[in-house]
């Protein structure tokens, strides 16, 4: 199973995911190559820009994908 599947049976199942999701659970790097495989594919990708805390407790945003309908 490649990356590119991998995140999209996460995405069918878990709605959304950010890098570090991707990295920790899926152990993708580069999830928005994946992103790119996917839509190349036809599928709808959303994205979404979210605030989180880095680890040393600072605002940054992360880019947030969902599948699209």
């Amino acid at each position: 199973m490649s990356q590119a599947d991998r995140l999209e049976s996460y995405l069918t199942a878990q709605q959304s995911i950010t890098p570090l999701q991707a990295w920790s659970e899926l152990g993708i790097y580069r999830l928005a190559s994946c992103v790119h495989i996917l839509k190349k594919k036809g599928r709808k990708i959303n994205v979404e820009l979210v605030k989180v805390s880095n680890q040393f407790g600072e605002s940054c945003r992360v880019a947030q994908y969902s599948l699209g309908e």
